[in-house]
């Protein structure tokens, strides 16, 4: 079995669309929230949400290119160019064909959806002739494998919010058994657009002001857009390429509720942290930051308190916790690519990131959020947990490379 090792990532954030802009982001609470701006967003009643602001396409597509993908795919490969520059990782001398594209979202191309349907019942026009191609769920993937040149396994995961770190733990699984020796992977998610945020408010679990994660007076979600990819590879590839290595991916855990398609179920949540702990071979003891999937809202934060207390017993009381959703919004699809970055990013600088927003505990989330101000702190090893709808659950765990 491979030692597998991150060497490059890419980040397109309402707080930042570089990684060092929106790691500064991070640290210093900037929250990415404002009023809606896409098209015919006078028709939604939410005046909260994290849309990626000024992105131009332009600048890492040609027309042509662009024209061809709905935002969602976009943003992707943008994001996918941005890893494989960091990482430095040329698709030469047999690389290409060893390398994956393993991406997650959760919808696909939502914004073509609603365009097409406009054009459709209320315009009475022609729909774009490549309608079918830019709304396929698997867009991404094959738009990025185009994009960077990749030509070994290519997919799409759909596992609702908890898309991209299954994409991720794919490909940690896939390099580490040799399958490929390299993968891009990371996850997607452009659902800012009138009927998706008309149906998010049919739910009733979106913020009416701000997502302020495991506080005693939080009011649901704030629903964002984003993307993040990840070069993971082999250490000996990395290391024959003299690659810079960020951290080590040091176990996957996954799991299904089987309860309900809505409300979150501690024993999934347990199952799948515990077995990234098992597939780690670590101790609970280990860990010393959780990324926690954290949505502010008020079932799934309270579920997911007391299942880091069953995993970790008298110790969940010493972990640092923080939610950084409540600066970029829930991504969705491509929410635990976004905060895988960010795990890495506070092994590297050893920085947690704060839970903003917060006002005063909640008795049902007695544990240490690391409310409202970054903290300094010696990172081992960090956990990004990923809760989603259907019940599907994922947890990435990952360490601070030891040579």
């Amino acid at each position: 079995m491979n030692r597998v090792v991150i060497t490059g990532m890419g980040v397109l954030a309402p707080i930042g669309q570089t990684v060092a802009d929106y790691w500064n982001a991070l640290v210093a609470g900037t929250v990415g929230f404002a009023a809606p701006t896409f098209a015919e967003s006078s028709r939604v009643n939410t005046r909260v949400i994290g849309e990626l602001k000024n992105f131009d396409a332009s600048a890492h597509l040609t027309s042509s290119q662009a024209g061809m993908m709905d935002r969602v795919s976009q943003i992707m490969v943008a994001a996918a160019k941005q890893a494989v520059a960091h990482a430095g990782l040329a698709m030469n001398n047999g690389v290409a064909e060893r390398t994956a594209a393993i991406i997650g979202t959760g919808a696909g191309g939502l914004t073509t959806i609603d365009e097409s349907l406009r054009k459709l019942y209320v315009d009475n026009a022609r729909l774009h002739p490549l309608t079918i191609p830019k709304v396929m769920v698997n867009a991404p993937a094959s738009q990025v494998s185009m994009a960077c040149g990749i030509k070994g396994p290519a997919f799409v995961i759909a596992s609702a919010c908890a898309s991209s770190t299954h994409a991720m733990g794919v490909a940690f699984n896939m390099v580490r058994s040799g399958v490929v020796s390299c993968a891009l992977t990371g996850g997607t998610e452009s659902c800012v657009s009138t009927g998706s945020v008309k149906g998010w408010e049919a739910m009733r679990i979106l913020a009416p002001d701000t997502c302020r994660p495991f506080s005693r007076d939080r009011k649901g979600l704030v629903l964002a857009e984003g993307a993040a990819a990840l070069i993971f590879e082999t250490l000996d590839h990395a290391r024959a390429r003299g690659a810079d290595i960020l951290a080590e991916v040091a176990g996957f855990g996954m799991s299904s509720d089987a309860h309900d398609l809505t409300s979150p179920d501690v024993g999934g949540m347990t199952r799948a942290i515990a077995g990234a702990l098992a597939d780690a071979g670590l101790s609970p003891d280990a860990v010393d930051y959780v990324n926690a999937h954290g949505t502010g809202t008020t079932a799934n934060d309270a579920s997911e308190t007391t299942a880091l207390h069953q995993v970790f017993g008298p110790y969940a009381r010493k972990l640092a916790i923080s939610s950084t959703k409540s600066m970029v919004g829930h991504a969705l699809g491509a929410a635990g690519a976004l905060e895988q970055v960010a795990a890495v990013m506070a092994l590297r600088d050893g920085i947690v990131p704060p839970t903003m927003n917060y006002l005063e505990p909640d008795p049902a989330c007695d544990l240490d959020y690391v409310p409202n101000e970054a903290r300094r702190k010696p990172i081992k090893v960090a956990l990004n947990n990923s809760f989603a709808f259907g019940g599907l659950n994922a947890a990435l765990l990952t360490r601070r490379f030891d040579a």
